[in-house]
């Protein structure tokens, strides 16, 4: 496989067709677990894209019922946008709503919370 590291869209689909296989990923995320921007990539088939995975989530209109407030840096933070609107607030506290609980750090247990989906397949 070619090494696309210096040339991050070479090989990739059309923004809407990578957007729509990253949307897919995350509405399987069930409730109360979560999943990283990486993870979300790989699962979409986009391994070395977790960046891209951002830009989709911040392309969706207000109130999609894509669950992007599941997807969560490596950290296990939420990751504030530069729109400075309080999105991680926001993401926080609906992950908190589904039962996630968070360190005082503003952390959240990787180990107890994260998405091991069966198969890695984007479409059921």
């Amino acid at each position: 496989m070619p090494d696309v590291r210096h040339r991050p869209h070479a090989s990739l689909p059309s923004s809407s067709s990578t957007h729509s296989l990253i949307y897919a990923v995350v509405r399987r995320i069930p409730r109360g677990r979560v999943a990283t921007y990486g993870q979300v990539a790989f699962l979409a088939g986009l391994p070395r894209h977790a960046r891209l995975v951002g830009y989709a989530l911040h392309a969706l209109p207000d109130h999609s019922s894509v669950p992007w407030h599941r997807v969560v840096n490596v950290q296990g933070r939420t990751s504030p946008r530069s729109d400075g609107m309080g999105h991680d607030q926001l993401q926080r506290l609906m992950l908190q709503r589904e039962g996630v609980r968070f360190s005082r750090q503003g952390v959240l247990s990787l180990a107890r919370y994260q998405w091991h989906p069966r198969t890695p397949a984007t479409t059921s």
